[in-house]
């Protein structure tokens, strides 16, 4: 039995940010439900290549955006802009404990399934909207997209080169790190207002945005603007509060250094062949070492490049200085600590005979995560889902 076994969870949210929080809830065990449009279905069942292949080899309709965050979960077709859906969905609510969308601000009120009708038939429900900017505001009307949020939330005014490198410019990072950070947010929001209504016995409203979350997610960035007016700039790999704390090449690539304190700065300097650098007094503190970082780094750069990045490695974690490799996917699920993990599962799917998928990273000790329903196939479940839900009732 999982953590949230019993709890029922409608899922009709589409792409990511949605998805991700109802995969979270589905791994702890909630029946959550997917709702999708007949005939084409979440949008991310087309984002490929690439997409699922079959026992023949061939692409199957599953792309694998889509199986990234559908694991465990119902699917149910329901065309809610005609009225016998829109009847068909407000049955099923009146048995759900959850309702995740995304759609626009307003878009479900049209067809009378916004949170105040819904709420009136399930005063116990908690709805979970996500948007691009939230219910109020100037944008609340606009579409909001995870590249754009990364953007205009300040994410990739910190993320690339400096201005003075070669290759230098605003980057986004190579996930939809903003969308998945709202379906975490949207997750725990919702496993707080679970708890609320075993005091209450009232659901509620719950209004994310993927700006709010972006602007939140800023941490000790956004605090480095607050606390001295100045916008942090674009710093590469390199860190704004700590050195040396970036990625440095070595003979046969590159490696990454953390130095989180002084003492571990002397190691490094002994490891280094340079213990002179740890009594220097332009690097002698962390203090010290970021306001003479231009002058300290080349001179590590300098160094670095005359052993092979297995050999710093090797030497470094000897003398308990953190650091590693910047791996690749293939070396990534190839890593032994990966593999002892277990991040990596496989599952039965009934095109491809097994699915290979990225675990759940929560590790609980009585109800643990668990893998029990592969990514849905369009409708795969909805006369079982209807039964279950209603004709059973």
């Amino acid at each position: 039995m999982g953590a949230l076994s019993g709890l029922k969870v409608l899922d009709l949210s589409r792409v990511l940010a949605g998805p991700w929080a109802g995969q979270m809830l589905a791994d702890l065990g909630a029946d959550v439900v997917k709702i999708e449009r007949p005939v084409v279905g979440d949008d991310t069942r087309a984002w490929g290549p690439p997409y699922l292949k079959d026992k023949q080899g061939r692409d199957t309709s599953e792309a694998a955006y889509y199986l990234s965050a559908n694991r465990n979960k119902r699917s149910l077709a329901i065309d809610f802009t005609q009225p016998q859906g829109q009847q068909s969905l407000r049955e099923l609510v009146k048995h759900a404990d959850v309702l995740i969308e995304n759609f626009k601000v307003g878009g479900l009120a049209a067809y009378g399934l916004d949170y105040t009708s819904l709420q009136a038939i399930n005063p116990r429900l908690i709805f979970c909207s996500i948007t691009g900017f939230g219910q109020d505001g100037p944008y609340a009307q606009r579409a909001g997209y995870d590249f754009m949020i990364q953007g205009l939330g300040g994410l990739m005014s910190v993320t690339g080169r400096a201005d003075d490198e070669a290759g230098a410019g605003p980057v986004k990072v190579g996930v939809a790190l903003t969308d998945i950070l709202t379906g975490l947010y949207a997750s725990n929001a919702i496993l707080a207002a679970l708890a609320e209504r075993e005091r209450s016995g009232q659901g509620q409203y719950i209004d994310l945005a993927l700006l709010d979350v972006q602007v939140a997610c800023l941490a000790n960035q956004g605090l480095n603007y607050l606390t001295t007016g100045q916008s942090p700039r674009r710093m590469g790999n390199a860190h704004p509060n700590i050195v040396p704390y970036q990625d440095f090449p070595t003979a046969d690539g590159d490696f990454i250094l953390t130095v989180g304190n002084d003492a571990q700065f002397a190691k490094f300097c002994g490891v280094a062949g340079h213990p002179e650098w740890a009594l220097d007094g332009r690097f002698s503190s962390n203090a010290a070492r970021v306001a003479h970082r231009a002058e300290l780094i080349p001179l590590i750069r300098q160094v670095t490049v005359f052993r092979t990045t297995t050999q710093w490695i090797a030497d470094l974690e000897r003398a308990g200085v953190p650091c590693g490799p910047i791996n690749n996917l293939e070396q990534v699920f190839a890593d032994p600590q990966v593999q002892a993990r277990g991040l990596k599962i496989r599952m039965e799917h009934p095109l491809s005979g097994e699915l290979e998928l990225v675990a759940n990273p929560i590790r609980l000790s009585r109800t643990p995560v668990s893998y029990r329903l592969p990514p849905p196939m369009l409708d795969q479940h909805g006369s079982e889902v209807l039964r279950e839900w209603l004709v059973a009732q």
